[in-house]
Parts: structure tokens; sequence; C-alpha cells
């Protein structure tokens, strides 16, 4: 048995966010592209007698470490009788549309699955504790639809040299659904392009939507703030919302152009949570 397993959980962010309809027992049905960055938090599990977890890190600030937080009710899936030290490193801002929780969870799984040497649990049961853990396991360039059962690899999705903005508030996704006056919308082809290069896929991006972004603007007027400092700023060749907010993507053409913009940022804005970052590609 492994004594101590660490684990990436890398941002998740949707590139595409099509809302497209809503079932009888209240769950909407989405169609999303989904990607990962390099910046993230991390995961350590180490042999121990009981199940325990330690937070720290810069945005530990209010982040629970008893049995409501989402990477202890990941562990509650995985076979009884054994325990582990988690610690988090918090790194990403909570409740930021960015799928900080559930890539805690998902990264929680998959140490625990090597320090103990047992199965991961099934899709069904992940799916249990919210529509992004599934996503989250393989983080990998993603097409994630119904509501979030519904997974499958996408090909020649290229690394994206990206600026992430958050304002460092928290927007419920629940109340940014209730907000939503269209949830009918129509979803991506059903075949995705062949893109053939950054620009291509960006330019096929910028036909695309992120259904709550406006829902979430009227909520918080800061993520609308985000959205054009961030178009604003030069070498910007996209900026939209990830998830139910209230992070926001830019996409730049070269590393050094996102790094510069980043500076740009902080230093009018020293406030919100700016930092650049890659993309995973396929």
């Amino acid at each position: 048995m492994t004594a101590k397993v660490t684990a990436f959980a890398p941002a998740k962010l949707n590139l595409t966010l099509h809302v497209t309809g809503r079932r009888s027992d209240g769950y909407h049905v989405l169609d999303s592209l989904v990607v990962f960055a390099d910046v993230g938090d991390q995961i350590t599990a180490e042999s121990d007698s009981n199940l325990s977890l330690d937070v720290s890190g810069p945005m530990a600030l209010g982040v629970p470490s008893d049995a409501s937080n989402l990477m202890l009710k990941a562990a509650a899936l995985m076979p009884p009788g054994q325990g582990a030290a988690l610690s988090l490193t918090k790194n990403l801002p909570a409740a930021s549309g960015i799928g900080g929780g559930s890539s805690d969870a998902a990264a929680t799984l998959r140490a625990l699955s090597q320090l103990w040497n047992v199965a991961l649990p099934t899709p069904e049961k992940l799916l249990k504790l919210g529509a992004d853990l599934p996503v989250c396991m393989t983080p990998l360039p993603q097409r994630m639809s119904g509501i979030g059962e519904k997974l499958s690899l996408v090909p020649n999705v290229p690394e994206l040299n990206i600026l992430l903005v958050n304002p460092k508030i928290e927007v419920p996704t629940p109340a940014v659904f209730k907000a939503m006056t269209n949830r009918d919308n129509p979803g991506m082809t059903r075949a995705l392009p062949a893109w053939s290069s950054q620009s291509d896929f960006v330019h096929w991006l910028g036909y695309q939507r992120n259904d709550m972004q406006a829902a979430a603007c009227a909520l918080a007027p800061e993520i609308s703030n985000c959205l054009t400092a961030l178009e604003a700023v030069e070498g910007c060749q996209l900026a939209r919302m990830s998830g139910s907010g209230a992070t926001c993507i830019g996409v730049f053409v070269t590393a050094n152009a996102a790094k510069v913009a980043e500076q740009v940022l902080k230093s009018i804005y020293p406030n919100w949570w700016v930092t650049a970052a890659k993309t995973t590609a396929s």
C-alpha cells in the first residue's frame, strides 16, 4: 500500500456553456465544451487511521474542513474501513465557476484510489455530488451534455494561452439559473469541427455562448467589469465567463501577451484574482 499520494486539481473551464432545456425534475440540460488549466489546487492523501481534512493556502478562508466539504463527501463513496489524512492547498477562489470543489473531489478520489488500491466509484455515484464531478475525473478536453453524465473526449482542441480573472465575489449557481429568461437554447452542432489551428478554434469559439453569462452579469455587475477589462487589454482575442461565474477567461495569442495582461490588470485591480495560465490540449 502506498503511504502518501499527491494529486493536482486543475481549474475546470467552460469554453462554451449552452443551456438547452430543463427536465421535469428541475435539472438543467447543458451542452458544454470543457477544458482544464495548468493552475489549480493541490491534494495530498496520507495513510492514517481516521479520515480527516486540513485546508490551507491563499484561498483557504471560508473553505470548510468538516463533512460538508465535497472532498470528504467524495471520500465517503469509497469502500469503508480505511483512513487517510487529506490536505488541501487551496489556490483557486471558491464558488467561482471553475469547478474548484468538484476538481478537488475528483483529485481526492484519484489519490485515494491509488493510496488504498481500490476502484473508483461509478459515474452514477459521482453525479450525485454534482454535475461537474464526472467531467473532472478526466482532466482533458471533453464535451459535457445532459446534466453532466454524457461525456466524450474532444480531439484537436489546441492549447490556449489564457488569463483568468475573478472579482472575488461568489455567485450561487441556483440564483443564476433562476435569473435566466431563456432555458431552451440551441446546443453546439452534433459534430464539432476539426479545428486546424489555434486561431481557427478561437474563431469558432466566438460564435458559441455561455447562456448563463447575461443572468450572472445582471446579478453581479462586477462580472461585466471583468469582461470589459479583459476585452480592453491588448492582445485579448476573446473574453467569456466560465460556468455560472464569476471567473472570466481571456484568450491570448501568446503566453507573453497573457502575462503582460496579467500585470496590467493586477496593477489596475489589485483586489481581483488575476492569473495567466495555459489550457490542456487534446
